[in-house]
């Protein structure tokens, strides 16, 4: 009896900016996300992270703010106020992109982001409040901290960039756009995908 051959997955990077610790209270700010690749029961084929793109800025949705997590982002959230889009129209924009992107690939959407947990609780909030869906289900998510941890065999909270072989550093800046950032981590995915493990360098 031949193998049952499983559904691929489409690796999306995403990252966010907002303007606080958790969504509800604080704004979802700016929305970027990058294809990655995509991985099948064959393995995983990576893609150009410049090629398929997604980038919008939201109105906010609340009057609270932390201006330390504003100014990280560098967004006029006055100007946000006045001309950012509603979050129900850039939150379904970004579900039409992804199942566009899942539909072209034939694969299954999974969000990625490192660290995933921030980024995740705002994207899913967001989803779920202003769309009540969400292309990537309840557990899509992938924590590129946790893959590397896995791959490395170190403790998770042992896990930074700067502790990383220089071969798996993106050659992008992170720059605190969520669009740069979105497919710096798409290329960080990438040689996290291709590496061996310790002592190897990414193909």
């Amino acid at each position: 009896m031949a193998a049952r051959r499983s559904k691929p997955s489409v690796y999306i990077s995403v990252d966010i900016e907002a303007d606080g610790p958790i969504p509800g209270p604080y704004s979802l700010l700016s929305l970027g996300a990058s294809v990655a690749g995509v991985q099948g029961d064959d393995g995983f084929v990576p893609a150009d992270p410049e090629r398929r793109t997604f980038y919008r800025e939201l109105r906010p949705i609340s009057e609270e703010f932390v201006p330390e997590a504003l100014a990280v982002s560098g967004l006029d959230r006055e100007r946000l106020r006045r001309e950012g889009p509603d979050p129900a129209l850039a939150l379904g924009q970004f579900t039409r992109w992804v199942r566009e992107v899942s539909a072209e690939t034939g694969a299954q959407p999974v969000m990625c982001g490192y660290p995933a947990s921030y980024d995740w609780t705002f994207l899913y909030w967001y989803l779920i409040r202003f769309t009540g869906d969400s292309p990537f289900g309840h557990s899509g998510c992938l924590d590129m901290k946790t893959l590397y941890a896995t791959k490395a065999g170190v403790p998770l909270r042992a896990v930074a960039k700067r502790a990383m072989p220089e071969a798996l550093l993106p050659r992008r800046r992170h720059t605190h756009h969520a669009l740069d950032d979105a497919v710096e981590q798409a290329e960080l995915l990438i040689n996290l995908m291709e590496w061996p493990g310790p002592g190897s360098s990414p193909r």
